[in-house]
């Protein structure tokens, strides 16, 4: 299954509920900006697409409990019309996330030499 068609199957992840009070020390954590996902199996994680737009996209993946705060961006919306939710998560210095890349397997040194 491509790595589109496995994000496009999940629905846009309400985090509502997770916001959280803005009275945090910043100096404690990280911020990252993307496109909530619902996470495949994982209640209590959520997926972050970078740039859920791009061609060469990656996402992160984070534990709901590490993040202190959620803020929500402006909207994005593709040159074919389609819009998306947007938000900056703030995540607990120290936190374990993992970043996910794809890539196709036998293509990465042309694609590296922008071939």
């Amino acid at each position: 299954m491509k790595i589109n068609n496995f994000l496009e199957l999940k629905d846009a992840f309400e985090l509502e509920k997770y916001v959280r009070n803005m009275d945090f020390d910043k100096k404690n954590c990280c911020s990252f900006y993307g496109s909530p996902k619902k996470h495949p199996y994982g209640k209590e994680r959520v997926i972050l697409v970078a740039d859920p737009f791009g061609e060469h996209t990656f996402y992160y993946d984070f534990k709901l409990k590490d993040i202190l705060s959620i803020e929500e961006q402006p909207r994005i919306t593709s040159p074919a019309g389609d819009s998306v939710s947007m938000v900056r998560l703030w995540v607990k210095k120290g936190s374990i996330g993992l970043q996910c890349t794809p890539f196709a397997v036998g293509r990465t040194i042309e694609m590296i030499n922008g071939r």
